[in-house]
């Protein structure tokens, strides 16, 4: 028998996600309140063969398409159900799709949460220093998942389009694919500590002796933040987000739980000198923004600030920090090579996702939409 699929209220949504593991940060129900040219739903997947019993849950976000009735739907790094059940696209994601289309949507945007594939940080390095491997994907993995295979088959067959792999084009459409993560569960803070490299253990001694010192901030601090933000933003060469998102995250996602977002400043010497945000659901916590400046990096700020990051997320109890998206290009010439070295400093592993996946409810404006955005 096909799920029951109907809307959830905020609070059944949020003890569902309270009583898993992990999920993403966003596919809680505060997440809604961080998009406002979006219109936030909860759904729930409800098991008629266990008492009626709440099963799945997902945030979907709906972009409306200008002088017509009709959605974008998108699930961001979701939905949160048991994406290796049998009947899975039969039980599950069909009576998503049919309340999906009710709504108006013409197409349908997903990211399984579900991993494929893994390197470890000596194995990313070796990928890094050889020539003949230009991007992450084509680099020998160290561990593999068989049943993602499976799955991604699963959703071809059921008309599902997996979207293309991002490089550093992923960063700007849609969620990465590959992420970096330092796993935390079983281990001591002194074993995360002996799992950094030498230069980081030698980076975040200087910032020590240097005098860095690294505290939490408040809403007031945003704008501290986003001043080093921007400055990244022109560096890195991205387009920032605008000061008043990074509010709307704070206030959403605070208010539905206090450690939910926490924001990191380094100071030395009167200045802020690196700043970033810190994401926390269950076991799962990201590093989620950061931004510094080009001055007194002799000092060592970010590392001191990481570092003061990790602490904190294994005295929450995490068993990932997640260090969130990576370059899927492996060339020098590649501009985000640097943060890539950054992050496999840490001694944590490379991790690729399933990706992200569409469904085309109504073929001819799905494709409407795949030429606008390509001309964006």
């Amino acid at each position: 028998m096909p799920l029951r699929l109907q809307p959830i209220t905020r609070d059944e949504h949020v003890a569902f996600v309270a009583s898993r593991p992990s999920a993403s940060h966003m596919q809680v129900p505060s997440w809604g309140g961080v998009k406002p040219d979006w219109r936030a739903e909860s759904l729930g997947w409800f098991d008629e063969g266990q008492g009626g019993r709440l099963v799945g849950a997902g945030l979907v976000l709906y972009r409306p398409i200008p002088k017509l009735k009709r959605y974008l739907a998108y699930l961001p790094e979701g939905p949160l159900i048991d994406w290796h059940a049998p009947g899975l696209c039969e039980r599950w994601l069909a009576p998503m799709l049919a309340h999906l289309k009710q709504q108006g949507a013409f197409s349908v945007r997903m990211g399984p949460p579900v991993v494929v594939r893994r390197w470890s940080a000596d194995a990313v390095k070796a990928a890094i220093a050889d020539p003949a491997v230009r991007r992450l994907r084509d680099a020998e993995a160290t561990s593999y998942e068989p049943c993602a295979v499976d799955l991604a088959d699963r959703l071809r067959r059921a008309g599902w389009r997996q979207t293309e792999p991002g490089g550093e084009e992923g960063f700007a459409a849609g969620q990465p694919r590959y992420v970096f993560q330092i796993p935390f569960a079983g281990r001591s803070l002194d074993d995360i500590h002996r799992g950094l490299n030498q230069q980081w253990r030698r980076n975040i001694k200087k910032a020590e002796k240097a005098g860095v010192k690294v505290v939490r901030g408040g809403y007031d601090d945003l704008p501290a933040f986003y001043d080093l933000y921007t400055e990244t933003a022109e560096r890195d060469r991205f387009l920032p987000r605008p000061l008043p998102y990074f509010q709307r995250m704070r206030t959403a996602l605070t208010a539905e739980y206090p450690d939910r977002m926490r924001l990191y400043l380094a100071h030395h010497d009167g200045d802020v000198l690196a700043a970033a945000t810190m994401l926390t659901v269950g076991e799962h916590v990201w590093y989620s923004y950061g931004a510094s400046t080009g001055r007194k990096r002799e000092v060592q700020p970010g590392n001191a600030m990481q570092w003061r990051m990790m602490c904190d997320a294994h005295e929450l109890g995490a068993a990932v920090y997640d260090l969130r998206g990576i370059t899927d290009t492996l060339e020098e010439s590649n501009h985000l090579i640097g943060l890539l070295r950054f992050k496999v400093g840490t001694g944590g592993e490379a991790v690729e996702y399933l990706g992200e996946w569409d469904f085309p409810v109504n073929r001819l404006l799905h494709k409407a939409l795949d030429m606008y955005m390509s001309r964006r």
